[in-house]
């Protein structure tokens, strides 16, 4: 019993100058486990879960940027598109001085709209004109002799409507005179570059009349001023336009 004991004692002993069993632990955790310069632990372990972090996060992110930046690009390809319809109607041309509807809108705000609506109301005998937009301090007198008319020849046939501040207001302004006056097709007189939004304005307010556009100059403008009337036109299509509204001063 003895003997087997020893035995068993000497095959447990390292062998002089073997490696003992601090060195059989030492070796494994200061070498691959635990050299934090480049074990796979200190530098390996460490390296690969924060590159693999990050190869995560980039690949996370990848797909949402790039669908924000196609959406963007979607969204300004249909912009320039719908800038280009927009310039291409502006650019119409009024069919000539033939006989308009029975209704007759203008709406104010540029030059030649007020003359080409009285000129109109001319060709019809049994016409009706409305001038919307009119500041307070404007009269009859004052519009038709611009236009080498007398007031008198047109004034039984001619209102003038003084509340409407934007375009907007012009669409309520004309539909409140046409339902009055059992109106339901009318001759829209306007700058061409403003015609898109004016239609859309009055067919909204008044859904039930069919307008005749009568675009007249300028048809379209600088650069900048048909940008800033196609992003009001974006905005009315929204509903935002209510936004632009003011009320009108009136003189005492």
């Amino acid at each position: 019993m003895r003997s087997a004991a020893m035995q068993e004692a000497a095959m447990l002993r390292p062998a002089e100058g073997g490696p003992g069993m601090e060195d059989r632990l030492d070796g494994p955790v200061n070498g691959p486990i635990g050299n934090p310069a480049g074990g796979p632990l200190g530098g390996g372990l460490g390296g690969g879960l924060g590159g693999g972090w990050r190869r995560r996060w980039s690949r996370g992110w990848r797909r949402p940027v790039a669908l924000g930046l196609g959406a963007v690009l979607m969204l300004l390809l249909g912009l320039a598109g719908g800038f280009a319809v927009f310039l291409e109607r502006a650019w119409m041309r009024a069919p000539g001085m033939e006989a308009p509807s029975p209704g007759i809108a203008v709406l104010t705000g540029g030059p030649e709209r007020v003359e080409t609506g009285l000129g109109l109301l001319l060709l019809r005998q049994d016409g009706r004109l409305l001038v919307s937009g009119v500041g307070p301090e404007s009269g009859l007198a004052d519009l038709a002799r611009r236009a080498g008319l007398e007031a008198a020849d047109v004034a039984d046939r001619t209102a003038l409507g003084r509340e409407a501040t934007s375009t907007r207001g012009n669409a309520r302004e004309v539909a409140a005179w046409a339902r009055a006056a059992g109106m339901r097709e009318i001759t829209v007189v306007t700058a061409g570059f403003h015609m898109p939004r004016a239609l859309l304005e009055l067919r909204r307010a008044m859904p039930e009349a069919a307008f005749r556009p009568h675009p007249v100059p300028p048809f379209v403008a600088r650069p900048v001023p048909m940008l800033r009337e196609y992003l009001k036109l974006l905005g009315a299509g929204l509903g935002l336009s209510v936004l632009a509204e003011r009320p009108r001063r009136v003189l005492p």
